[in-house]
C-alpha cells in the first residue's frame, strides 16, 4: 500500500475506532441512534469534502440526510455523557502529569438569525465582527499529544432576553446567561472533578483578565500562565503591566523558544518578574512578558503580558513552555475543522450544535490518539523535544 500503510495498520486503526465507539455506545439508548452515531463518526473521519448531513448520509449509504438530522435533532442520547467518555479516552491514551488545560473560543460564521446564539459579534477566527456563533472550548495538551475535550455554545444576553426565540432554537428554559470565562470555569470544573492529570492551565486575555477565572484555578490547585492586557494592574502593585515591563533592565530579557511552529521554533525575548503578593504556602506569582523579535505594523516590537501562578521553584523555561502551549488549541481547531468537520454542521438548535460538536471532537481525539501512538509520530515528537519592591526581575 502507498505511504507505507499496511493491511495491519488498517486493521489496527479500525480496531482503535471500534474500541472508542464501544466506550460511548451506552450513551445511545436504542439500536438505531447507536448505529447512526457510528455512521456519523465514520463519516466525519472519511475523506469527503464537506461533513454536512447530505455528504455524511451519502457516505453511510443513506438516500437522504433524514437519519443524520434526526440523530442531531430529535434522537434521545446523552452528549454530555459522551464528552465525559471522550475525556476519559484522551486521559487514558494521552494523559501525563505535565499536561496543560487550554481554554479558547472559535467562531462559526452563519447566515440568518435563527441559529442558537448567532449575532454580529467579534470572531477571532475571522479577525473581525461577523454574523456568527461562538463556541468556548477546552483542550488537553500533554507531551504525548493534544485534543479537544469539551465545548459550550456562548449565548449572548440578547438571546436570553427573548425566551420565545430561545424556545424556537431549543435552548432550555433553565439556561441562564454565562460569560465566556464562566463557561470556561464550568468545563474546567468537569475536567478537574473527573480527576484529569494536569499541572497547568493557560488562556488568552479574555479569560486571563477575569479575576474570578484566575481565583477558580488557584482554589482548585491548578497553576496557570494567562495572557492579560497591557493595562492589567499587577497584584500587589499599583501600576500597570506595561509600566512595570518598561522598567525591566536589558539583562532581564532572555531569548527562548515557546515551542515549534510551522516555520520552526517560535523565538521571542522573554522577561520574568517575581510579584510579591499573598499566595498559598509553597506558591509564587510572576509577571511574564514576551517581546517580538521583528517590529510589527506600527514599527514597534510587540509585547504580550502574562500573569503566572505556580509552585515556588518554577523556572522561566517552565512558564514559557506553558505560555507556548496555548497554540496547541489553535492547531486542534484547524485540524478538527479541516479533518473532522467541526464547522461543517447545518443545524440551528442548541442541543444539535452540542451533539455535532461532541461527535466532531470525538473523531478528532481518535485522530490525535492514533497519530500519537504511531511509531513515526513518536519518533518525530522525540526529535522535536531534544532540542523587594512589588516585583523583582530575573536577570
Amino acid at each position: 500500500m502507498s505511504g507505507g500503510v499496511t493491511a495491519g495498520d488498517l486493521q489496527e486503526w479500525v480496531a482503535g475506532l471500534d474500541a472508542l465507539f464501544a466506550r460511548v455506545a451506552g450513551r445511545f439508548g436504542r439500536v438505531e441512534p447507536r448505529r447512526q452515531a457510528r455512521a456519523y463518526l465514520t463519516g466525519l473521519l472519511a475523506p469527503v469534502e464537506r461533513k454536512n448531513g447530505w455528504q455524511l448520509a451519502e457516505a453511510a449509504g443513506d438516500a437522504t440526510p433524514d437519519r443524520m438530522q434526526r440523530l442531531l435533532v430529535s434522537a434521545r442520547w446523552d452528549s454530555l455523557g459522551v464528552r465525559a467518555d471522550l475525556r476519559a479516552y484522551v486521559v487514558e491514551r494521552l494523559g501525563h502529569r505535565d499536561a496543560v488545560l487550554i481554554v479558547d473560543e472559535t467562531g462559526f460564521i452563519k447566515k440568518g438569525t435563527k441559529s442558537a446564539g448567532v449575532q454580529r459579534q467579534y470572531s477571532g477566527t475571522a479577525g473581525r465582527i461577523e454574523n456568527c456563533q461562538l463556541g468556548v472550548f477546552l483542550a488537553y495538551a500533554s507531551p504525548l499529544g493534544r485534543a479537544l475535550i469539551d465545548a459550550e455554545l456562548y449565548l449572548p444576553k440578547s438571546w436570553l432576553a427573548d425566551r420565545q426565540r430561545c424556545a424556537q432554537a431549543g435552548i432550555p428554559e433553565e439556561v441562564e446567561f454565562a460569560t465566556k470565562p464562566m463557561l470556561a470555569r464550568q468545563m474546567l470544573a468537569r475536567a478537574l472533578d473527573a480527576g484529569l492529570p494536569v499541572s497547568w492551565a493557560t488562556a488568552d486575555e479574555a479569560y486571563g483578565m477575569d479575576y474570578k477565572f484566575r481565583s477558580f484555578l488557584e482554589r482548585r490547585g491548578v497553576s496557570y500562565v494567562v495572557a492579560v492586557p497591557k493595562s492589567q494592574i499587577v497584584a500587589g502593585a499599583t501600576v500597570r503591566a506595561d509600566t512595570l515591563v518598561a522598567d525591566a533592565p536589558p539583562e532581564a530579557w532572555k531569548r527562548r523558544s515557546c515551542g515549534d511552529g510551522a516555520k520552526g521554533p517560535r523565538l521571542y525575548d522573554w522577561a520574568l518578574a517575581t510579584v510579591h503578593y499573598e499566595t498559598e504556602p509553597g506558591y509564587q506569582r510572576w509577571l511574564l512578558a514576551r517581546r517580538s523579535l521583528i517590529p510589527g505594523a506600527k514599527g514597534e516590537l510587540e509585547i504580550a503580558y502574562y500573569l503566572c501562578y505556580g509552585p515556588v521553584g518554577t523556572t522561566m523555561d517552565d512558564l514559557v513552555r506553558v505560555a507556548g502551549a496555548r497554540w496547541a488549541i489553535e492547531e486542534c481547531f484547524q485540524t478538527a475543522k479541516n479533518e473532522t468537520g467541526l464547522d461543517h454542521y447545518q443545524v440551528r438548535r442548541f442541543d444539535a450544535w452540542h451533539r455535532h460538536i461532541t461527535l466532531a471532537m470525538l473523531a478528532h481525539a481518535y485522530l490525535a490518539v492514533t497519530a500519537a501512538h504511531s511509531p513515526k509520530a513518536q519518533a518525530a515528537w522525540s526529535a522535536s523535544h531534544q532540542q523587594k519592591s512589588a516585583v523583582s526581575w530575573h536577570t
